[in-house]
Parts: structure tokens; C-alpha cells; sequence
């Protein structure tokens, strides 16, 4: 397995060169290891964990004007490239169109355990103190306000409403998030998330008071 790992990762970083900070090499990189780590305890394939941790924001719709398509595209022609077993392609596929928060929102109709190991080892790489650091280095990235106490979280988006959003960045958290917890897959992704859960409620605690003047 190792030759097909290094060459996918040197695929991603020459792909993801200049990417946006949050969602750059350094963020495939976390994921990975989050999901070698999950999988330590989930026992899911080994190999399609690593490829679509790899793989999995090779080209986020975000980027690339909205098209869902496109990432799992470029996934698929790099795996035949390796002459990989069709199986393995396209349950990688089939994870990276499935994987994202946004792709939660609508109809879901593909399920694995290597799927859950890998959202939730993304989903880890949202929310904690890196969490933090990715939401207000894209918020700044989109030239969003940091917060506008006018502006009230929309706690309800579909799935249109939310790709489309240009809230504050402190909005945000309660509009994805501080929700992430409790859509934790794994029972030792659950555990991991808990503790960072807890961070960025703290996080907002101090971030309000400071606003306020209070300390």
C-alpha cells in the first residue's frame, strides 16, 4: 500500500500548491492522520480510508464554482491512473461525494464505515482550537465580517441556503460547527470531538465578553 500512498500524497500537494489556508495540504494531512487514528478502533479498510482522507478536498465544490462533481472526478481519474481496483475507486468516490457538511443537508443515499471514519476525522479538523483558526482564515478569505450582533445565526439553512451563505463568521459556529458533535459517526470520533466542543464554547464565552468590554 505505501507506493500508492506516496504517490497520492504527492498528487495532493502539487494539486492543493497555493490552496486556501484551511483547506490546503496541511488540512489533508490532519484529516489523514485524524482518520488513521479513528480507524486504529473502527477497523475500516485501510486502504480506502487513506485514499479519500487524501483525496477528499482535491477540489471542493467551494472552490470551484459549486460543482459537486468535479472533486470526485479528478479522484477517480487519478485512481485508474494507479490501476486501482474498481471497487476501491469507487467506494473512494462515492465518500468524497458524500463527505461534506453540505452534502448532509440534502438526500444521502450512499453509507460505509469507512465513510464515517473519514467524515468524522474532516469533521474533527473544523471544530476545536484548528477549527477556530480554519473558520476565521476563510472568513477573512471571503472578506466576511468578523460579527454582527444584528445579524442572527440561521439555525435551519437547506442545503442551497447554505452554500450560498455570507454570514459573519461567528455565526458560523452555531450554524455548523457547534453542531458537528452530536453528528459524530464514531464512537472514538465522539470522544475526540467532546473535548473540542468544549474549546470553542469557551472560545465564544471570551470572544463575547472581550467584544462587551467585559474583560
Amino acid at each position: 500500500m505505501n507506493p500508492i500512498i506516496d504517490k497520492t500524497i504527492q498528487f495532493v500537494k502539487e494539486t492543493l500548491a497555493g490552496a486556501e489556508a484551511g483547506h490546503d495540504w496541511f488540512h489533508i494531512e490532519r484529516v489523514f492522520r485524524n482518520a488513521q487514528h479513528l480507524n486504529e478502533t473502527e477497523k475500516g479498510d485501510e486502504l480506502v480510508v487513506a485514499l479519500a482522507a487524501l483525496l477528499h478536498d482535491i477540489a471542493d465544490s467551494k472552490f470551484n464554482d459549486g460543482d459537486e462533481e468535479i472533486g470526485p472526478r479528478i479522484a477517480g481519474d487519478f485512481m485508474n491512473s494507479l490501476e486501482l481496483a474498481p471497487s476501491v475507486i469507487e467506494h473512494v468516490r462515492q465518500i468524497i461525494k458524500n463527505l461534506s457538511y453540505k452534502a448532509s443537508l440534502g438526500e444521502i443515499s450512499f453509507q460505509s464505515r469507512e465513510l464515517n471514519i473519514v467524515q468524522d476525522a474532516d469533521r474533527l479538523d473544523a471544530i476545536g482550537a484548528i477549527g477556530i483558526a480554519r473558520a476565521f482564515t476563510y472568513g477573512g478569505y471571503k472578506n466576511r465580517v468578523l460579527y454582527d450582533p444584528e445579524i442572527t445565526p440561521n439555525l435551519h439553512m437547506s442545503k442551497e441556503e447554505y452554500k450560498n451563505s455570507t454570514t459573519p463568521t461567528i455565526n458560523h459556529f452555531y450554524e455548523k460547527l457547534l453542531k458537528l458533535k452530536d453528528l459524530m459517526k464514531t464512537a472514538s470520533g465522539k470522544k475526540m470531538a467532546a473535548e473540542r466542543h468544549d474549546f470553542m464554547l469557551l472560545y465564544l464565552d471570551h470572544f463575547y465578553q472581550e467584544w462587551q468590554g467585559k474583560i
